[in-house]
This record gives C-alpha cells, structure tokens and sequence, in this order.
C-alpha cells in the first residue's frame, strides 16, 4: 500500500465556477479513485485561493468585505465538489489561519533567494500579474481577456532569484524525474526555460493591495498572491513539521490548466528547490474547454455551469462527456446536443442496454441463479497506461470497447435461442461470462462514473439475480439551458 498525493489548482474565488474548471476536478478524481483502487492512500487537495487584488476589486463591488465576499464564492466551489462527486478529503482556504502561518514560514525559508529591489512594469489587476513591453505593444496596450489598460507601475518590491534555477529545472523536465503531460506542453516550458528565466517580483506595497498575506517582517508588503498561492501545496500538508506532508511528499500528480503553466513548471519548482524539496512527480496540463466553440464568457453569455448539466442529466452522464468528449490532452467543447446524444447513444444504448439485456436474460431464463462466474479475464493493460498518462478519454474508450463486444456477443450467441433448445448448461456459460465482463466493466468505470458502478456492483453482486428497480440510464429529450 502506497501513499498517493494528487492536487488541483486552486481558483480564484473571484467568479462562480464553470464547466472549465469542473473538468480539472473531474480529472483528479478519476486519478483519485483509480489510485485507491489500487490500494493507496490517498490525499486529494483543491481549495480556492482568496488573496489579491482582483478578489478585492469585487468585493468592493459587491459592498462586502473581502472576507465576506470570500466566504460567499469559496462554499459555492465546495459545493461544486460534493455535487460532482468529488472525492477529495482535504479543502484548503488560503484564508485559513493554517495556510496563513505556514505561507509566512515558507518565506522565511527562501529568504537566501528573495531580495530587495525597485520594480517598473505594467500590470494586469485582472492577471495579478505583470507583463513585458513586447506583450504590451501587441495587445495595443489593453489586456486581451480583461479589456482593460495595462497599468504602468513603479514600485519596491520582493524579488525571487528564479535565474537561478533554470539549468536544474530544464534537467528535471528532460529526464522526466519532474514528467509534464502532455509533450506539447512539457515543449512549451522548455521553450521558455530555454529563453531564459529572470528574477520575479513576489511582493506587493501594502498601500497598493491591502488584501493579501503580510510579509515576515515589512509590514509594508503583502506576498504576491500567485507565489502565496502555490504553497497551498505544502501547507496543506502541514509542511515542515506534520506527518503528512513527511509520509506524502512529493506529491504524485498536480493538475493544472495550460494558462499556468510558468507558475507550474518553472516558478513552483524553483521554490521547492530553493527550499530543499523534491520536485513534483508528474504535472498534468489540461485544455480550455469551450462552449459550443467559443471561448467561456460572460459577454457571450454562454456560461455553462456545471450545476445545470447535473440538473439536467445526472452527475454521471456529465463526468462521462466531460471525461470521455473533452480531449484530455487538448482543448474541448461543450455542447448541450452533443451531451443529450452521449447520454441517449452511449450512455443508454450501449451501457444501460448490456446491463438490462444480462439482468433480464438471466432472471427469465436462470431464475435470476447465474452460476461458476470466472473471474475476468480482459487485458487491461491498455486502460491502465492511458490512466497514467492522463488519458481519461483514451481509457474510457477501452471500457466502451468491451461494453460495445458483450452487446455484439450477445447478437451472434443469442441466448434466447439456447434458451428455447432447453441448453441450461451453454445458456449459464454464455451469461456467466457476460456477468464476469460486466463486473470487471464496473471496476473500470467507478474512476468515472462512480455512481453508475455502485449500482451495477449492486445488480450483479447477489448469487440470485432481481429485477432493476429503474434502468441505469432512461432516455432523454435534447435539453438547452440558458442564463
């Protein structure tokens, strides 16, 4: 039994969550649960990070404070969690006192890296985070996703010396002892890393951002929220002292999405080196997900929130699209068609027939007493790569492929024949097999569809077979959902 430790990025509390950031979610969990049916034992982190000044711009909006504000959005993520069926045991708050101390401890142990120095350079409050004057120039001095001027800032400022961990970093990603996933995106930090990584401020005046966690010893400055926000990892964990974070540490598999990368797997695995840390066994980098093939945006009013396909479908019929029809090494869409056909196609014809199909045959010609069930007997090995290189798709369509066979199998044996010829002995081989394939298809699917494989588990278990109280999947109308 090993221990296994998987992380989500944490978000920014400063809009409800959507359908993007379900599906980082939904890819941990999946990682989870394959983990502890391997055995493990599993730490599952995500949480929301809460500092900043983009936090503080819409709490003041709203006329709260910024605690209040924080509350607010943060429980709706947590929601989001248990509504998925996610099944992460640890939430982490970078509001919480814990988080709190142990970040200001953090500092003072990269304080041999973190310098004093002035800084100018033009800022993003909605990126809470800086740009060069290449980037600036070519957006035409207003920010692409926030439509907003760049601010011209001249300030002092907390400095950490990045540059010096280029050469070890670049090492570890090349020789995967530090593995990025997928290819493309492990080449597009080396590409970075290759131009050279500089020195990055990691502070911010107090007068500038108030909302934020103090720096050990200058009250004058607040952490800079994206480098306060990676040590959530740690301090999870109860760095430096607890027990878990001595027994979990490094962590197996961090998830993130490709539009923080740098933070990732250049600035996160400097600090862990500057602390003394191993890095991160493995970085898996997610797509966008787009909504009927444009980008996410309140403007466009195509906002999906993962609450309304739930409502709409149930909550397996949504990780099963999510999981299965968002390419887990590119970009993805979502569409309210595409998902009624996948539940309608796949889900119900495909799944739930197999299911109805053996239940009933078994019950109608066996009196429900299927018996000499082999243990399974399917190569898997196919599944189980695609679960370690992140290929959620990849491996559901290996499960599909099995469903798809036992519904062919049942077509060319066809048990309703034996059945008439009074063959009781070829008719039990023939259901025992299919029972045999339809457990080990459950064990496959409980990283996805955990609900769905209880209830198969549950119809399959008892020596005398009963009737299903419902189908698995009943079909539906096409359904839209708007703001």
């Amino acid at each position: 039994m090993g221990k296994y430790y998987i992380t989500t990025s944490i978000p920014y509390v400063n809009a409800d969550p959507h359908v993007g950031y379900a599906l980082e979610l939904l890819c941990a969990d999946a990682l989870a649960r394959y983990a502890r049916l391997s055995g493990d034992e599993v730490i599952f982190s995500t949480g929301t990070d809460e500092h900043g000044g983009k936090v503080a711009e819409k709490a003041e909006a709203k006329r709260q404070s910024e605690q209040a504000y924080t509350d607010t959005v943060s429980a709706k993520f947590r929601e989001l969690t248990k509504a998925l069926l996610i099944s992460n045991n640890r939430f982490i708050r970078t509001t919480d006192e814990g988080h709190i101390e142990r970040a200001q401890l953090i500092w003072k142990n990269l304080k041999k890296d973190i310098y004093k120095s002035e800084y100018e350079g033009w800022y993003c409050t909605g990126d809470e985070a800086f740009f060069t004057e290449v980037e600036v120039k070519d957006n035409g001095g207003i920010c692409p996703a926030h439509n907003r001027p760049y601010e011209k800032l001249k300030e002092e400022n907390y400095f950490f010396r990045l540059s010096n961990y280029s050469a070890v970093i670049k090492q570890a990603i090349e020789n995967n002892s530090f593995e990025i996933i997928p290819d493309s995106r492990r080449n597009e930090i080396l590409a970075v890393i290759d131009q050279g990584l500089e020195d990055i401020s990691v502070s911010r005046p107090k007068d500038k951002i108030s909302w934020g966690i103090p720096v050990p010893g200058d009250a004058t400055q607040v952490i800079y929220v994206w480098f306060e926000a990676l040590m959530n990892y740690l301090t999870v964990l109860g760095y430096p002292e607890h027990s878990d974070f001595k027994q979990y540490w490094p962590a197996n598999v961090q998830i993130i999405g490709k539009d923080i990368i740098r933070f990732h797997a250049a600035i996160w695995p400097a600090m862990l080196l500057s602390l003394g840390l191993p890095l991160p066994e493995k970085l898996y980098v997610h797509g966008f997900v787009t909504v009927d093939g444009k980008k996410i945006s309140k403007s466009l009013g195509n906002v999906v929130s993962p609450f309304d396909a739930i409502d709409a479908h149930g909550v397996d019929a949504f990780r099963y699209y999510m999981l299965r029809h968002i390419p887990s090494w590119d970009d993805g869409d979502f569409n309210w068609e595409r998902l009624t056909r996948a539940y309608n196609d796949e889900l119900a014809n495909e799944l739930g027939n197999l299911i109805q199909r053996t239940l009933t045959m078994s019950i109608r010609f066996l009196d429900g007493k299927v018996k000499n069930i082999p243990p399974a007997e399917h190569d898997t090995s196919s599944y189980e790569e695609a679960m370690n290189q992140c290929r959620f798709d990849k491996a559901i369509d290996t499960v599909w492929d099995q469903i798809r066979g036992l519904n062919q199998y049942i077509d060319e044996e066809k048990p309703w024949q034996i059945a008439k010829a009074n063959d009781k002995e070829h008719l039990n081989e023939i259901l025992a097999y299919l029972i045999s394939s339809i457990r080990e298809i459950a064990d496959l699917l409980l990283p996805f569809l955990p609900e769905t494989s209880e209830k198969i588990k549950e119809l399959f278990a008892a020596e005398q077979l009963k009737p299903a109280s419902s189908t698995l999947f009943p079909k539906q109308e096409s359904i839209t959902v708007t703001e």
